[in-house]
């Protein structure tokens, strides 16, 4: 059970502080080899950071020494209650850099705290001032981290580091889902049509449409988790992708299925031909805005294609 940090002795509350410097430091250290590839800017400034953690702990460890000697007890902060509970990074394959500079924002927040609480617990005069002496250095700590930001952050880098990241965003999110929206769009029109004008029976055509549209994401989405594990292509953990396609592909298919709810066919059938336009026409912004996909020939390439299944499903569903 966590113990209140109330309830700690001074020698308990030094080898905490001690256990905490060393556990910051390894989780810039893991930010720092994280983004050691794509952001080398941003690496370096979590590897300063690891560097100021490193002589942190060596000054408490340091005045350790001095009051109690050379056994220092392992205590964790997750042994004290009060500690916000932070995943390891390694388990974070999806973090941006954004979000990393705020743990690390939030990081030196609360190490400030500890040692403010800490400072005024402590009945040691040359303790005291150093635990007073951490907390007005970790408050420095996000003027360093800035520092170091407008050092190895210029202009140049911050462009590629921008790239870097759009580049990982395209890989990751817009083609799985770009690919499942297509073919949930494109696919089904061709079995929902078929069945309308078949049958003329909207409740029938909603059914045929639904199916299509789960049968058509459960399959792209296994396509898309098995095609590859993202080792090699650095497209992502193979779960994600196969969710994001899966869920893209079943929106694609329901957007024109759900007017067939409608009991009126021709009504239906109308909203239905107005949807599927719709949605041609985001998937070609989405090809336009993410692939550098020139916009009229975006456009031209999946209207035909869509057109091209679109009839095929009446002329089938006429027959």
């Amino acid at each position: 059970m966590a113990r209140a940090f109330k309830d700690l002795s001074e020698r308990e509350v030094l080898a905490l502080a001690i256990s905490q410097e060393e556990n910051d430091g390894r989780i810039y250290s893991d930010l720092a080899e994280k983004f050691r590839v794509d952001f080398p800017a941003t690496s370096k400034i979590f590897k300063g950071m690891q560097d100021e953690e490193s002589e942190h702990r060596q000054l408490l460890i340091d005045r350790y020494r001095e009051r109690f000697g050379e056994h220092i007890p392992l205590i964790r902060r997750e042994d004290v209650k009060g500690f916000t509970k932070r995943r390891p990074v390694w388990m974070q394959s999806t973090l941006r850099v954004e979000a990393a500079r705020k743990l690390a924002e939030s990081m030196e927040m609360e190490a400030q705290r500890y040692y403010e609480t800490a400072a005024k617990r402590s009945t040691d005069a040359a303790t005291r001032k150093l635990l007073g002496d951490l907390a007005e250095t970790e408050r420095k700590h996000a003027e360093l981290a800035d520092s170091l930001e407008r050092a190895s952050l210029d202009e140049a880098t911050r462009t590629v580091e921008a790239d870097a990241q759009k580049r990982i965003f395209i890989l990751q999110v817009v083609q799985p889902g770009l690919a499942g929206l297509m073919d949930g769009s494109v696919s089904t029109l061709a079995p929902l049509f078929a069945a309308a004008f078949a049958t003329h029976n909207t409740w029938d055509t909603f059914r045929v449409g639904l199916a299509a549209s789960i049968g058509a994401g459960i399959s792209m989405g296994f396509a898309e988790a098995l095609s590859d594990d993202g080792t090699l292509s650095g497209r992502g953990r193979p779960f994600a992708r196969g969710v994001v396609c899966g869920l893209m592909t079943t929106i694609g298919g329901i957007g024109h299925t759900l007017p067939y709810l409608l009991p009126n066919f021709h009504i239906a059938t109308s909203v239905a031909v107005g949807v599927v336009a719709i949605e041609l026409g985001v998937i070609s912004y989405i090809r336009y805005r993410f692939m550098d996909t020139p916009l009229l020939s975006a456009a031209f390439q999946v209207i035909v294609g869509g057109v091209l299944v679109f009839i095929t499903g009446i002329v089938i569903g006429s027959s």
